[in-house]
Formats: structure tokens, C-alpha cells, sequence
């Protein structure tokens, strides 16, 4: 896939795709985090304990990431 297909991909095309890739890097074991992910993820684990953030089920993001792009 090039820049021109992905230009060319409606957002819902380019989301499912995107899905299709995280789907498929799960599936291996020993991808490492970046660095700067751990400090991402201390920061909100911090703000949920501060009642600032709720964790959201991963079926409850991926509807409200649809519905905001339709």
C-alpha cells in the first residue's frame, strides 16, 4: 500500500485497516513499548486515581470512536 491508496481510503476504510494492524500486532509477543508510553501511562493512571479519567471498555471506545467519525 502506498500514500495514494491510503489518500484514497474513506475513513472507515482507513480506521478497519487500522484495526487489522493492531489486530495482527497483537498477535506478537515481544513488541516494545516506546519509551515516552510508560510516563503516557503513569500520567493516566494518576488522573483516574484523581477521578479525572474513567477506563472505558475497548467494544465502548471503538463505538464512540465510530460515532465520531460518521
Amino acid at each position: 500500500m502506498n500514500a495514494v491508496a491510503l489518500t484514497n481510503m474513506s475513513l472507515e476504510e482507513k480506521l478497519a485497516t487500522m484495526e487489522q494492524i493492531w489486530d495482527d500486532l497483537c498477535q506478537h509477543q515481544n513488541v516494545q513499548s516506546p519509551d515516552w508510553h510508560q510516563g503516557v501511562l503513569q500520567t493516566r493512571e494518576k488522573n483516574r486515581l484523581a477521578g479525572q479519567e474513567q477506563p472505558m471498555d475497548w467494544q465502548e471506545a471503538k463505538k464512540a470512536i465510530q460515532n465520531r467519525t460518521q
